[in-house]
């Protein structure tokens, strides 16, 4: 029997909002609305809930045909997690990648908001949480998603670039700490 749980709820949708980090992602996401003129929100939200909902259900099977178990990829991810929060809350960037000439679906969609390390939370996620309970939460965080792009400019000027340091700092803690959780919690030592 499936039935929603809200503290499941709300855990899951705030590790996806820390991982996704969409406030975070502000100031990239202005430089590529000023380089294309015009972010298309609704098509990229579409494209970022089918992404997220599409790997949480095939995650473990993609999983299953190179050889690995959830813990494994769970604490991989932590990892991966850890990286990204440092990167947040130190300023200090350890994924370099390169900004696209155009925006679309990729370079918005993914890897920027269903990144690598949304894709990996879910997996770790998928091994705690009940499946309705992300689902709710995936919705919820794409739905937050769709907000931000279609507001980035009244957000920009409501934050101002201190504001803005100062939330992307905040969920670099906030992710320090999942990271954490999520390789103890998969660890059997």
């Amino acid at each position: 029997m499936y039935t929603l749980n809200f503290n499941e709820i709300l855990s899951v949708t705030m590790i996806l909002f820390a991982i996704i980090d969409i406030l975070g992602a502000i100031p990239v996401i202005i430089e590529l609305r000023q380089r294309a003129g015009h972010i298309q929100s609704e098509k990229a939200s579409i494209a970022v809930l089918i992404l997220m909902v599409a790997f949480l259900f095939t995650g473990n099977e993609l999983l299953n045909i190179i050889g690995l178990d959830v813990s494994s990829f769970a604490i991989a991810g932590s990892l991966v997690i850890f990286i990204i929060a440092m990167e947040m809350i130190l300023g200090v960037k350890f994924f370099k990648e390169e900004m696209p000439e155009t925006i679309s679906i990729v370079p918005l969609a993914f890897p920027l908001i269903a990144g690598a390390g949304t894709m990996t939370t879910l997996l770790s996620l998928k091994s705690q949480y009940q499946t309705q309970n992300i689902l709710v939460g995936i919705v919820l965080n794409t739905m937050f998603v769709y907000l931000v792009l279609k507001n980035v400019g009244w957000l920009e000027r409501l934050f101002g670039k201190t504001g803005i340091s100062i939330l992307r700092k905040a969920f670099g803690i906030i992710l320090l700490a999942i990271a954490i959780k999520l390789f103890r919690s998969n660890t059997h030592l």
